[in-house]
């Protein structure tokens, strides 16, 4: 650890690298997992699929000390009329790097193939109506969103567990920029997005931010105003909330 800061209520942590970052990060989560077992049978957990986990997630199913068989996992957002299993599912990802890799109790997944998204949606705030969330873990994307609330339709008071969104350009640029597809015209329009408000309902919530490509994000958060305008600053206002940049996705702050 290079160094931890405070951004309002937001606990900032500096690492070297992608690689410090993950075992850190993985680390805190699983001590979190730890303390919530100690009071409750069972706990629930909602995972981001992008890139930028990667080091986290490949550190966290390397931690045999957690009893995955006690955690119900959920995730967070999955793009509209991809084919079934398409590697670009954010569910196909998680698939690969997580929920088939150790045994939990059960893995929720969001149906971005449901022939009726409007009663995908109803199904899966159900879900999560019934299974509070205790632990996130998250990214920030390059223009601020979590998961998919970009600033256009962020909504801090959002009445929705669960909505459809239409990504803006930012967003779908940055699924090209990570390799995820080809070209801008092959991103969704249309994704399904948990709302701000689902998300930032967790007891605990751990952001994972790496990369130089990252940086001007980063800086937002923690130097702008808590607004919608800049969606994840909405970290700051959470009462257990870690973030974790490397020396890249720090490098823009003073």
């Amino acid at each position: 650890m290079l160094k931890k800061i405070k951004a309002e209520k937001l606990e900032v942590i500096v690492l070297e690298n992608r690689a410090s970052l993950g075992q850190t990060a993985a680390k805190k989560v699983s001590e979190a997992i730890k303390l919530l077992l100690l009071t409750k049978p069972l706990i629930n957990m909602i995972f981001a699929a992008a890139p930028s986990q990667n080091e986290f997630l490949a550190a966290l199913v390397n931690d045999n000390s957690i009893e995955w068989q006690k955690i119900s996992a959920f995730h967070m957002d999955e793009y509209l009329s991809l084919p079934h299993a398409a590697p670009q599912l954010f569910s196909s990802f998680l698939k690969r790097m997580l929920f088939e890799r150790v045994p939990f109790a059960s893995v929720n997944y969001i149906g971005g193939n449901a022939a009726n998204y409007k009663a995908e949606c109803e199904r899966y705030a159900s879900l999560l109506k019934n299974n509070p969330v205790d632990i996130v873990c998250m990214g920030i994307g390059e223009n601020t969103h979590i998961a998919f609330n970009d600033p256009h339709v962020a909504n801090f008071h959002d009445p929705e567990i669960i909505k459809r969104v239409q990504l803006d350009q930012a967003c779908r640029q940055q699924q090209v920029n990570d390799g995820c597809f080809e070209t801008l015209n092959a991103v969704p329009e249309y994704a399904l997005t948990l709302t701000i408000p689902a998300l930032v309902a967790a007891t605990y919530i751990f952001c994972m931010v790496p990369g130089a490509n990252k940086a001007d994000a980063v800086k937002y958060t923690l130097q702008e105003p808590v607004s919608e305008r800049y969606p994840s600053t909405i970290l700051k206002a959470h009462n257990n909330a870690i973030l974790f940049v490397d020396t890249n996705s720090f490098g823009l702050i003073k």
